[in-house]
């Protein structure tokens, strides 16, 4: 398999931002709802400069990696996909995804995408174990993450804060040994 073949799909690919993208990030982390879902940090707009920025500091370490999800049709950036928390010497990593808006969800593209990063990461990276937490109000993620062979391992207990209400945050594992037989 090429490393083309390897970060394309049927309906979507994995490639690098372009300077034409950070508008449309702009308007994502602008978007509480998407803030509230892809991260469980506080739903804060960012600017291009710290977008770019981000994007910058994930493309200059050795211990991340990050694609923006485009359509093959036309090549519309979708959404944002990647790896962190890299520890090389463990052959572990954690991995993260969100569609920008509401219109490519519950169409595939985040499966395929997830798909398309997971094999980068057990191919590309020769990761033993990628994970992933979610919040425990995320239910169409999770039915994704379980969709794609994950398997929920713990739970830290109320461990996020929204709107006064507490949710906990779930930890789901995958294994390179499981995802072969996937």
């Amino acid at each position: 398999m090429s490393i083309k073949e390897l970060l394309k799909g049927e309906k979507v690919r994995l490639t690098a931002f372009s300077e034409d993208d950070f508008e449309t990030l702009k308007g994502w982390f602008a978007d509480p709802v998407f803030s509230r879902y892809y991260d469980y940090m506080p739903a804060v707009p960012k600017s291009v400069a710290q977008l770019k920025a981000m994007i910058a500091a994930i493309e200059e370490s050795k211990d991340d990696y990050v694609f923006a999800i485009r359509e093959n049709d036309g090549g519309k950036l979708i959404g944002i996909c990647g790896f962190d928390d890299i520890v090389w010497n463990n052959q572990t990593a954690r991995i993260y995804i969100g569609l920008g808006t509401q219109e490519h969800r519950g169409r595939g593209f985040a499966s395929e995408a997830l798909r398309l990063a997971i094999e980068f990461g057990f191919m590309e990276l020769n990761l033993h174990y990628i994970y992933l937490t979610v919040i425990s109000y995320n239910r169409p993620a999770i039915s994704l993450y379980e969709r794609v062979g994950f398997v929920r391992e713990g739970t830290n207990r109320e461990f996020i804060l929204r709107d006064s209400q507490r949710y906990d945050l779930h930890i789901y594992g995958l294994l390179r040994r499981e995802w072969d037989k996937i």
